[in-house]
């Protein structure tokens, strides 16, 4: 090959491999009928929130779950949505209102300024309390003035529900009635629980028809695989295909965070629940 021959094909070389570059940044098309995001844990341990930012993008994913406060001028930059920041915890105990109501009025305030849509609460361990004791608790700091603030703002509080079977023994919030029988004694548009799929699969089992009979008071959905909290593929037992599919005909608007801890390469297993829910 003479250079006048050679200079013609690495230009071609160069600029196919700019092309393939240039391809391989550009945001992977979705559906988006399900608005997805994706907690820290999902993209493995060496991405700084700069490079979680810049995947998720490319990801097509819409926003970061349960991300620090520090973090939110990032996601801004991207054009991202923090789909659900730090709220409160502990309301299930009396002796922790005076803490807890004024720290989750403020937190709703600075959701609300940031242009978020949820914050999130939990709960104590039970401690010896009754499932009737802790919800009167809940409902008692929730329409203390909370769910007025929720509401003027515009800001979900979203209570998540736990396993209490395998990752959190004792757990007051362990069924999905027991938060939904919150949201009811507090009856504000605003207050709202975070189902958790995992753990709900793990307590009580039948996925798509809880969720159908209760849509109207779940805010927010996390996801991972049963058993072990890992990727949602075929490893696992939950058909999370057909559970995106059911949320999606029931209209849903909100989001769904996936939240596991990756077994495989955490970009490309990703990639897979992406569009495992995109449907």
């Amino acid at each position: 090959m003479t250079r006048r021959s050679f200079m013609p094909a690495a230009a071609g070389v160069a600029s196919l491999r700019a092309a393939t570059a240039a391809a391989e940044d550009q945001p992977i098309k979705r559906k988006g009928r399900l608005k997805q995001a994706a907690t820290r844990g999902c993209f493995g341990r060496d991405f700084s929130i700069e490079d979680r930012c810049r995947e998720a993008v490319r990801l097509g994913l819409k926003g970061l779950d349960l991300v620090r406060e520090n973090e939110w001028p990032t996601l801004k930059k991207y054009g991202l949505v923090a789909v659900m920041v730090s709220g409160g915890g502990g309301i299930n105990h009396r002796e922790n209102h005076e803490k807890a109501a004024p720290r989750l009025i403020e937190n709703i305030g600075k959701a609300a300024e940031a242009g978020w849509p949820n914050v999130i609460v939990t709960f104590q361990q039970r401690q010896g309390l009754s499932y009737e004791e802790g919800m009167e608790n809940s409902v008692r700091l929730l329409r203390g003035g909370v769910m007025k603030v929720a509401e003027d703002k515009g800001v979900n509080v979203c209570m998540e529900v736990f396993n209490s079977k395998v990752n959190h023994p004792d757990a007051q919030a362990d069924s999905t009635k027991w938060a939904v029988d919150v949201c009811k004694r507090v009856d504000s548009p605003r207050i709202k629980i975070l189902y958790d799929i995992y753990h709900m699969q793990i307590m009580e089992g039948d996925i798509i028809r809880t969720i159908r009979e209760n849509i109207y008071y779940i805010g927010h959905f996390h996801t991972a695989g049963v058993p072990g909290r890992h990727e949602i593929d075929d490893t696992q037992e939950l058909n999370y295909r057909a559970i995106a599919q059911a949320i999606v005909d029931l209209g849903y608007d909100g989001y769904l965070g996936h939240e596991y801890s990756p077994l495989r390469d955490p970009l490309e297993s990703l990639d897979q629940a992406i569009s495992i829910c995109d449907v």
